[in-house]
């Protein structure tokens, strides 16, 4: 999974739009990091910088927003109506695909740690960052604000986690945390401001107060009237999605608005989402009302159908989903092709793309046949009574399928790693020996890739030959198709395996690899002429 964080940089400057652009500027012209969203506050006197990407690349544009600010924004002369302490604010990054909360909160130190070095100011750790609970949140930290940070910061309970222990006075101090993705969130009611504050009570955490708590946990809410739109609004705050995501939010608002005799007229997202909190509404809605969608795209018009999230202006999944804003990275070039073009290059003076792109693109295309024929039975009515057969068949070929395609580029990388470590230098023993080691862990990745391809495809022999059984037999020829290709690209991979494994030197390592990939090759001889067996006994 690509790895993806959120990094959202509060600067304290709201009004002068060259030092707004410039801190812009300097994040766009970070390798690896998109500027999603700038959003500037007159009166608060504060800019709300929203970036996506890569851990490291997060990491570098905030520096580099920062030592912008460094030399435009002075805060001795900065007044505005929001909480604050320093010229950059708080830097909080967030978890948005594969990466967790701890991984944050050690990006939250590694740039504190930074910033402090580079620029020379005080930082502090909040949020899952914190190193003690006096001074978790931003409000602990932030009292007395900027005017009382000369007198705090030289007490021990108040002493930076980086940085000097002392006022800067044109900055200030710096808040670096790792927080969870907030999602804000409106539900629409027809009804009134007092009637959309009474649902906000009853599922917001705090609820009604000490002993009147509310549904929702990691929810914060209120009710209010928008003119705009010419209708009441539960305003939302999903602080951890995961716990509650923006459907179990609706679901709530929805059944209390009908104890009320209300009716629920669609919701609204301010701002932006993670795809996952999108997929899971998807599942939610797939599983409570017994649908069948695997296209992702399908899954996110889904939800924006049963959220009404166009219901007050049209939901672009390409201005609001995170992933679908971020520029495509370069990590599939040759699966992203046209076929012409990679069968071009696979024939060309080149040793790569070679045998083994081949049998993972063979391998996805004979599991992408076995899916192909499923689609051709599901929804039939000459085939209805095999519908729920096909609801389970199609979804393994279609993952492994799936996940067959970044194979293509991933064996044509394996190799990488070796030819590195032949490069490595050998002056010394000791040289040679970290030479030989990375030699040694290059060859076992060169095999463990064209395992993995195995693996994959191996998944979707059940599933073909049942397809085999049950599946319409006008495609009979396409399943037979898919099931040579899919044989033919676990043998291909197998002697990719076979070719990489006399150099290692590990002999369990050998056996171990040699065994599964004999296995897995032997197997699917088996379940290719299962498959033709299958269809030479079939009358319809």
């Amino acid at each position: 999974m690509r790895k993806l964080v959120e990094c959202v940089p509060n600067f304290s400057e709201g009004r002068d739009p060259a030092v707004i652009e410039a801190i812009a500027d300097a994040v766009r012209a970070s390798e690896g990091c998109t500027l999603l969203d700038v959003d500037p506050g007159r009166s608060t006197n504060r800019t709300v910088y929203t970036l996506v990407g890569s851990p490291e690349a997060v990491v570098g544009g905030a520096l580099a927003a920062a030592r912008v600010a460094r030399e435009r924004i002075d805060m001795r002369r900065q007044t505005g109506e929001h909480p604050r302490i320093g010229a950059m604010d708080v830097c909080p990054f967030v978890p948005v695909a594969g990466v967790g909360m701890d991984d944050c909160a050690a990006l939250a130190e590694e740039f504190g740690e930074r910033l402090a070095a580079d620029l020379g100011v005080p930082v502090y750790l909040y949020g899952h960052a914190a190193k003690a609970d006096h001074r978790r949140t931003l409000r602990q930290i932030r009292a007395g604000e900027y005017e009382a940070l000369a007198e705090r910061i030289v007490t021990p309970e108040w002493r930076p986690d980086y940085g000097p222990a002392e006022l800067v006075p044109e900055w200030g101090a710096t808040c670096a945390g790792a927080r969870d993705f907030l999602i804000a969130y409106n539900v629409n009611v027809l009804g009134t401001k007092e009637q959309a504050h009474r649902i906000a009570l009853d599922i917001r955490e705090q609820g009604r107060g000490p002993d009147q708590p509310g549904r929702l946990k990691a929810v914060r809410a209120i009710g209010w009237w928008v003119d705009e739109y010419d209708l009441a609004q539960v305003s939302i705050n999903l602080e951890d999605f995961k716990t509650t995501p923006p459907h179990a939010a609706f679901e709530a608002c929805a059944e209390q608005a009908r104890a009320l005799n209300l009716a629920v007229a669609g919701s609204e997202l301010v701002g932006l989402i993670p795809l996952e909190a999108m997929l899971m509404a998807a599942e939610h809605y797939m599983k409570k009302e017994n649908l069948f969608i695997l296209d992702e795209r399908q899954k996110i018009r889904l939800v924006v159908e049963r959220l009404g999230l166009s219901s007050v202006q049209p939901f672009v999944a390409e201005k609001r989903i995170i992933e679908y804003m971020i520029p495509g990275e370069e990590e599939e070039p040759l699966a992203s092709m046209s076929v012409r073009s990679f069968v071009e290059l696979v024939g060309a003076r080149t040793s790569a793309p070679g045998g083994g792109s081949a049998s993972a693109l063979i391998a996805a295309v004979g599991a992408a046949l076995g899916a192909m024929v499923g689609w051709m039975t599901y929804g039939k009515r000459k085939f209805e009574r095999q519908d729920a057969t096909m609801r389970r068949l199609i979804p393994p070929l279609h993952h492994a399928m799936a996940d067959l395609l970044p194979m293509i580029d991933r064996d044509t990388r394996a190799f990488d790693g070796y030819m590195q470590a032949m490069g490595m230098p050998r002056n010394t023993d000791g040289e040679k020996a970290a030479r030989h080691r990375a030699m040694q862990e290059g060859l076992k990745a060169a095999v463990q890739v064209p395992l993995e391809v195995m693996r994959v495809a191996d998944r979707a022999w059940d599933a073909m030959v049942a397809m085999a059984v049950h599946g319409n037999i006008a495609s009979r020829s396409d399943l037979e198709v898919g099931a040579k290709a899919l044989e033919t690209g676990i043998w291909g991979a197998s002697r990719n395996v076979a070719i990489n494994l006399p150099g290692i030197e590990d002999e369990a390592y050998r056996k171990t690899a040699s065994d599964e990939s004999e296995a897995l090759t032997s197997r699917a001889a088996r379940k290719r002429d299962e498959v033709l067996a299958a269809f030479a006994t079939r009358k319809e």
